[in-house]
């Protein structure tokens, strides 16, 4: 799926999935064996975005897969 990763005014990282018209603020980044990065929303769900820049360069549209 597709997601746009932002900062908001106070400056934490926010992603956007427009599928599910749903914004949640992220609360824990990881990276799992395959080097992807782990992304936990304050919803609960877990994204997994493979191939992202460190540092990041916000905003951006990524692609994303969902694993909780």
């Amino acid at each position: 799926m597709k997601v746009m990763l932002r900062n908001n005014s106070a400056g934490k990282l926010l992603a956007y999935v427009a599928k599910k018209d749903l914004e949640e603020e992220v609360v824990n980044q990881t990276f799992d064996a395959n080097g992807a990065r782990i992304f936990t929303l304050s919803n609960g769900w877990e994204l997994a975005i493979a191939d992202l820049a460190d540092p990041l360069t916000l905003p951006q549209t990524v692609e994303a897969r969902r694993l909780a």
